[in-house]
Order: structure tokens, then sequence, then C-alpha cells
């Protein structure tokens, strides 16, 4: 193996790894069934196989139209960029409320650590919740507490209120930290998820770096309860769409080969022969293929809208509860998870503090910004966090199709890692750069500047982070997400002790300290890089972890 990748030898195809100098279209798990047998799409994508292969039900949300997926994207997407503005948006009225509550910018602080520990507790309770029960209950749930939190946290007259409604609030952030992915993933096609992904990220910037931008003005203007007013009027009309328009996407699908049985179709490689005697007849194996629908035996009605607003369909997995439960502190200590959850975690957890620290830093002397100026410097993180979305997608996917090439057509996941080099250089400056300017007091944009370059590192690394760990642990990265976004924990610990951290030591000692972690955390990369198939393959052995990790 080239480029320091050391080689397994236990398997001949160590999973991850994909030949794909094998220019056939028939997905890997397809490859055993007859080719005429399996369903493609319509349109300008007639000639894709469909992966993964929908069943013959007009309920199996793979049947739905695209309109009403995109529909449900939207809502919960919208949902998910209000919860991602949710956390920040009080950042650039620090000070003011903190006089507000009679208590100190550190107590305040210590409000938002709270509301992400939860965030991170939570997680662990709606991810087997929503494997279980289905998706639509956890989001009416999750909706209806970012409704009532908002409204509490507008009529707070004190700390101890206003600390309530945003621990409460935390609880239901934490679905659409993850649950988003997973519709996503069953609703649509392997061939249209990146584009509903990337619409996905989209939300969430301008939720995460916008609502600091929105929220100074409101402040400034109207007070700060009426941040929570407004989010609490959205909630209020996102809601009644939830429950509308959002319909359980959790199905239980056969296997498509068991649903090829239960035709009666042939689905071995020796059908092939049969199937290319036959291809003159294409026009009676479709009305073959219907018939077979339409007399077989596991017909379904269609649901009416009505029964598609019930809140409950029934259990959607047999693995116990308490397995799934523990799945993600299992894949938590799978090597590829704990490396995504140490430079993700790391290096958001590093950006959530400049949101913790940004109005006390910017409203004192030298800068002595408003309040709307304070939300302003979100201006710069939003702006190069879109570029570097933009940007590390089509780099990532170059890279590894460079180097496949190089490596006679055969692609390794960690043909992901090395575009961390890019991330790493841009957070380098951005880290030690926010601190280095503050402390000599440079003009007020080389510290912004340097706020937007931390955000923008994050940016260009998560298609290393996330394609990695999806490539690496393909069927486990429903927890694998659970397990990365532990990362709440790390930022819990962080925020709610460094205003007092900043107060003693300075900007430039703390940003010295978190940028030298971040460059340990980055430089973990490299044994990944070398001994990452070693890895993959040792946990595709264990077969006491397989039988757990996967569906009973």
């Amino acid at each position: 193996m080239p480029w320091g990748i050391l080689e397994d030898k236990h398997m001949s195809h160590v999973p991850g790894t994909i030949i794909l100098a094998d220019q056939s279209d028939v997905p890997e798990e397809y490859r055993n069934i007859n080719r005429d047998l399996l369903k493609h799409g319509t349109g300008k994508h007639s000639h894709i196989i469909l992966a993964p292969q929908p069943s013959d039900s007009p309920n199996d949300p793979l049947n739905w139209p695209t309109w009403r997926k995109d529909l449900i994207l939207v809502i919960v997407g919208l949902s998910a960029g209000v919860v991602g503005a949710y956390g920040p948006m009080i950042s650039p009225g620090f000070v003011e409320i903190a006089a507000a509550l009679n208590i100190s910018i550190n107590t305040l602080s210590q409000a938002t650590a709270w509301v992400i520990l939860l965030i991170g507790l939570s997680l662990f309770i709606f991810n087997p919740l929503a494997k279980k029960v289905g998706r639509r209950p956890v989001y009416v749930i999750s909706s209806i507490i970012m409704l009532s939190g908002s409204i509490w946290g507008s009529l707070a007259k004190d700390y101890s209120s206003f600390l309530g409604s945003r621990v409460w609030s935390g609880l239901g952030m934490a679905p659409y930290e993850v649950l988003v992915q997973c519709t996503i993933a069953d609703i649509y096609y392997v061939h249209q998820r990146a584009t509903r992904i990337a619409a996905w990220n989209m939300f969430l910037l301008c939720g995460i770096s916008g609502g600091a931008l929105i929220a100074g003005y409101i402040i400034e203007d109207q007070g700060w309860q009426w941040t929570f007013i407004w989010c609490a009027i959205i909630f209020g009309i996102l809601l009644p769409l939830v429950v509308l328009f959002v319909p359980e996407t959790a199905y239980r699908r056969q296997g498509y080969e068991q649903q090829l049985a239960a035709r009666g179709a042939t689905t071995t490689q020796e059908a092939k022969t049969e199937a290319s005697d036959k291809k003159d007849a294409s026009s009676e194996q479709e009305s073959a293929r219907v018939e077979a629908v339409e007399t077989g035996v596991t017909t379904e009605r269609k649901e009416t809208y009505l029964q598609s607003l019930r809140l409950w369909g029934g259990i959607y997995t047999d693995t116990p509860l308490w397995k799934i439960f523990l799945r993600p502190f299992v894949i938590f200590f799978y090597p590829a998870v704990l490396w995504a959850f140490l430079l993700y975690g790391v290096t958001l957890t590093w950006i959530v503090v400049f949101s913790v620290v940004n109005a006390v830093i910017f409203t004192a002397p030298p800068y002595n910004f408003s309040v709307s100026e304070t939300g302003l410097i979100s201006l710069s993180p939003f702006i190069l966090t879109f570029i570097g979305e933009v940007v590390s997608g089509p780099l990532n996917d170059w890279v590894c199709l460079y180097l496949s090439k190089k490596n006679r057509g055969i692609y390794e996941p960690e043909f992901r890692l090395p575009p961390i080099i890019i991330s790493f250089l841009v957070g380098i400056a951005g880290f030690f750069g926010f601190g280095a300017t503050i402390h000599f007091q440079t003009h007020w944009s080389g510290p912004v500047l340097c706020f937007g370059l931390a955000n923008m590192s994050l940016a260009l690394s998560n298609a290393s982070v996330f394609g990695y760990v999806i490539d690496s642990h393909k069927e486990l990265s429903e927890e694998a997400f659970v397990a990365i976004n532990a990362r709440n924990l790390l930022t819990f610990g962080l925020t709610y002790f460094v205003n007092d951290w900043l107060a003693k030591d300075g900007v430039l000692a703390v940003f010295n300290v978190l940028g030298s972690i971040f460059i340990a955390v980055n430089v973990l990369t490299i044994p990944l890089w070398i001994y990452g198939k070693r890895i993959r393959s040792y946990i595709a052995r264990n077969k006491a972890l397989y039988k757990f990790m996967h569906e009973d």
C-alpha cells in the first residue's frame, strides 16, 4: 500500500475499501440479484439503479413523491436552523442580560453550558426512542419542548427561572442535532442525499451564525426577552407544520431478495442466463412484474392523510431498547469515531468559546462595540463558513478520486484524511491569531477575521471527519453520530468556567492553550492514516462485536 497506509494481512476485502475500477453501476449489496429485477430511477435518473431498493408498498417513504419529501426536509430543516440559533443567540447581549438578572457574566455563561450538557445527555435518550418507536413522536415532542421553553424564557424574571427555561429547551434541542440526518436517509435514495445534506447544513449554518447576528439588533432595539418571543413565534408556526406535514419516515422494509422471493422471482446469478434469453420480451416481463405487485403476498393499502397524522405507528426494530442505548457508548471507542469526536468536538467547542467571550471582549475598551455591533461580528464566520462548506465537499471528492487513481483504482476511506492539512493550517491561524490580535489590541478586523477562520476550519474538516466515519462504518453511522455529538459534554466543561479562566490568565494565554490542544488532536490523524485499514479489519473480524452492534 503506497503513502504509508499499512495493508491488512487477514482479510482480502476490508470493509470500506472499494474497487473504483469496477465500473458496474449495480450497488454492491445487489450484485447477486438479476439486474433486470432491480428498480431504476425516473426521468433523467432512469439509468440509475435505486439504492436502497424500495418495496412495492405506497406507504414506503422511498416511494413518496419528491415534493412531499422536500417539504418534510424544509420543515425539519427550518426547525434545526432555529434550534441552532437558540443556543448562541443571547451571546451579543451577555453584559446587558447579566445586569438585568443581577448575576455575573460567568454565571450567565454557565447557563449556556447547562444547555449544552442537556443536549449531550438527551441525545442518548432520544436516539434509542427514535430508532424504536419512530422519528415522528420525537420531532413533535421536541418541538413542543422548544415552544414551551421559548415562552418560559421570555417570561423569566430572575436567573433561576431563566436557567430553568434554558435547561428545559436544551432537552428539546437534541433531536434536531442527529435526527435530520436519519430522516434524509429514510426518505431519499443515495443519489439524492448529497444535495439534501448540503441543504440541511445550510439551515444549520444560517441558524448558528445568523442567529447571533440578528439577535444583536433584537436585544438592542426590543430587549433580550424578545429573542425568546421571536423563537416562540417561529416554533408556534413550525409545530403545526410538523404535526400536519411530517409523517413517520421510519419504515420496516424487507430485504430486496426477500421481497423478490415473496413474488416467486429468481434472484441468483444463474438467473442471468435465463434473463438474457428473454431480453426481447421486456414488455412481458414488465407486465408480469406489475401482476406480481398486485397479487403478491404483502400488498398494503395506501394510508389516508388522517392515518398519517397518528403520533405513533408501532415498533420499528426488534432490537432491545437497552442494546440500542448502549451501542453509541461502544462505538465511541472505535478509533475512527474517537478521532472524529476529538477533532470535531475540540474544534466546535473552541468555536463555542468565542460566542461565550465575544461580548465581554468587544463591548470593553479598546473596541467598545454596541450590542448590535457585537452581533455583526458573526458576519465573518457566516461568510467564511459558507466558503468552507462550498469548497470542502468537491475538494475532498477530488482528492479521493486522485489518490484512488494513483492506487490502481482502489479507494480507501483514509483517502478522506489529507484535506485535514488545510483545515489544520486555517485553524492555527484562527485560534492563535485571535488571542494575539486581542492581546496586542490590533484593529477590530484582526480578531474578527480570526474568528471567521476558526469557523472556516471546522467547515473544511467536516467533509473529512464525517466522510471518513461514514465510509469506515457505513451501517453504524447513526450510532456514530450520536457518539460524536457527545462532544456537548466537552463543550459543557469548558464553557462552564472559561470566563473565569479568561479573567485570570488573559486572552493570549487562553487561546494559546486552545490552539495547542487543536494541534494535538489534528496530529492524531497521522496514526489513523497509517493504521486505519488494519483497524477496520480488526473490527470486522470481531464476531462478538459485530453481533452486538448490528440489528437482530
